[in-house]
């Protein structure tokens, strides 16, 4: 069950500075031992960010996969990017970096939610946030430079 579902909300309309924080807030994560889905619009979507998640920076490490169906699961990967709804067992945190609401969002004990200024992600972001907030989850709004660290 969801504790909690955090919106970091960036002033840029860059999709690289969201997928910048993205990278920054699952390094957080993985550090904290903490197992990880992070869910995409697309293939190619999922690709490009595992390849920025091997190398946004020289000096860290995390160990990812990108999962095209759930027999591509590695439960001993703390990572796992995906397009589908993943079921993962134990997975703790939920990263959305698709346009849409997650199926199953609510198997995660936290969700994070990333956007950015583009009007259409906004409008997207919005209606996300309504839906949690309909699911009595609380909801926390984090306003953030584009340079914010996660």
């Amino acid at each position: 069950m969801t504790d909690r579902v955090d919106f970091y909300v960036l002033k840029s309309a860059a999709a690289r500075q969201r997928w910048a924080f993205a990278c920054r807030l699952v390094e957080k994560a993985y550090l904290r031992d903490l197992r990880i889905v992070i869910a995409s619009d697309s293939d190619s979507d999922a690709r490009a960010f595992d390849e920025l998640l091997w190398t946004f920076n020289d000096r860290s490490f995390v160990p990812h996969k990108v999962c095209a169906d759930e027999h591509s699961l590695d439960p001993l990967t703390p990572v796992q990017v995906s397009t589908l709804p993943l079921k993962v067992p134990s997975a703790d945190l939920l990263v959305n970096l698709s346009n849409r609401l997650p199926e199953q969002w609510a198997n995660y004990g936290r969700v994070a939610e990333i956007i950015d200024s583009d009007e259409e992600c906004r409008r997207l972001g919005r209606e996300r946030f309504k839906a949690y907030r309909n699911s009595q989850v609380t909801v926390e709004t984090h306003q953030l430079e584009d340079s914010a660290e996660a």
